[in-house]
């Protein structure tokens, strides 16, 4: 499938809150802190009534007339998995149709960016994969190996397991490299760690970026504790708080000028920001970013429970619910009226409590968040009937970047104590991000 320009033009339908065509972007070198953004959206985007048309959102991916002249005769390297795709959406013949209708011919009308790049003779050389895999299938936390496409015949070099940044032979040769990779904003999410890597990688070896950025669907809110530098990891490397409130695009920036890359080096970076779009924009991701955040009420809850990751507790794995229920062997009957069993599954060929009978919550019609909800994690704490085993303490601190959480929650601190202990570092880090901002 070649890319489509004009057509695009031509289309004013969208599903959920926002279509996505051509459009334009900016130029960033690597000391470069704000975009002039124009046609942004009101912030009351949420679009409850199908007959209303706003301007569409338009990712980075799809606005080719301003990054194809960038690849042409270039040697191109593409860090991409599942989500890397340009879309294309038909003009419906009914402004009355419901969102759930709209949803499913318009998923169908999409190409894979490797495969738009190629029909365009860019020449790509390989590919660079991030945890999950190229085509976004491994369990989180499975190694992923090198191999080739076979799609395409592209080598793929794995940035997930043993080397999590490019090595210098995996670079050379290369002109450019290109990242487009749908991020939900979440620390311990670990695409932001990856863009890390490639970033001091291309810096080393004096590689240009490309960036095509992506809507955050969780960047309506900022919360969470601050990682403390002594527990940085893959599920996090820097301090900010777990929502962080910033799309791939601007954190690349962040990265740059905080100076997080070794020996204060900066990556040359161009991004292609995303248009017609806002912090608070309601933004519906159409492909799942790995294989445990299904849909978005998933990518919603995911940071609040997410903690149990480091914990006794299931968060939905081996279900088709995953990050949409929790629960776990240790938790009663008496206080949970909810009950399931994870099985192996797409995703989770190991689930916690595999065949076993968890009990908890469905989480499935709870209201939109926009913080960070900790009663479930200290509740579940409290009824645990192992509270002893509850916590993984080591795995528990790497999601949290802190210890001090778990101290809390075992020495009985309230939820609002525990969040007014966050307040400081929150206030220094929303300062520190006003100046990377892309967007209102």
């Amino acid at each position: 499938m070649v890319f489509i320009r004009n057509a695009f033009k031509n289309t004013f339908l969208f599903f959920c809150t926002a279509l996505i065509s051509c459009g334009s972007g900016t130029k960033l070198s690597s000391q470069t802190s704000t975009v002039d953004i124009t046609n942004t959206i009101p912030k009351d985007t949420i679009v409850k009534d199908t007959t209303k048309i706003i301007a569409p959102v338009i990712i980075g991916a799809n606005q080719t007339e301003r990054y194809l002249p960038l690849l042409k005769d270039k040697k191109v390297a593409i860090v991409g998995n599942q989500t890397s795709v340009i879309f294309k959406y038909p003009n419906l013949s009914s402004l009355q149709e419901n969102v759930e209708k709209i949803q499913p011919p318009a998923l169908q009308q999409y190409t894979h960016i490797v495969d738009s790049l190629l029909s365009e003779n860019i020449n790509i050389i390989k590919v660079f994969a991030p945890e999950h895999g190229f085509r976004g299938k491994a369990d989180a936390g499975e190694l992923v190996s090198d191999g080739k496409d076979i799609k395409t015949g592209l080598p793929i070099i794995s940035l997930y397991g043993k080397n999590k940044k490019p090595s210098k032979d995996a670079l050379t040769g290369l002109d450019i490299v290109v990242f487009d990779i749908q991020d939900v904003g979440v620390r311990f999410y670990t695409y932001i760690s990856t863009l890390h890597h490639v970033m001091q990688a291309c810096a080393e070896q004096n590689i240009p970026m490309l960036i095509l950025d992506r809507p955050n669907p969780n960047a309506h809110y900022i919360d969470g504790p601050t990682l403390e530098p002594e527990h940085s990891s893959f599920l996090g490397m820097h301090p900010i708080p777990l929502v962080h409130g910033m799309t791939i695009g601007e954190y690349a920036q962040m990265i740059n000028g905080e100076k997080w890359l070794e020996e204060g080096l900066t990556c040359d970076i161009t991004i292609i920001p995303v248009k017609n779009y806002t912090h608070t924009t309601s933004y519906s991701v159409p492909i799942r970013p790995s294989p445990n955040l299904p849909n978005d009420k998933s990518i919603n809850l995911y940071p609040s429970l997410g903690f149990f990751e480091g914990t006794t507790i299931n968060a939905g794995r081996g279900t088709e619910t995953q990050f949409q229920i929790f629960g776990s062997p240790d938790l009663t009957i008496a206080k949970y009226d909810y009950a399931y069993i994870p099985q192996p599954n797409f995703g989770a060929k190991y689930p916690k409590h595999q065949g076993e009978v968890c009990y908890g919550k469905n989480l499935k019609n709870t209201p939109h968040l926009n913080a960070i909800h900790l009663e479930w994690l200290v509740y579940a704490y409290k009824n645990s009937t192992n509270q002893e085993k509850f916590f993984n303490t080591k795995s528990f601190t790497l999601h949290a970047g802190t210890q001090k959480l778990q101290q809390q929650i075992e020495e009985g601190w309230s939820i609002t104590q525990i969040k007014k202990s966050w307040r400081e570092g929150l206030i220094k880090y929303k300062a520190m991000r006003k100046k990377y901002l892309l967007y209102q």
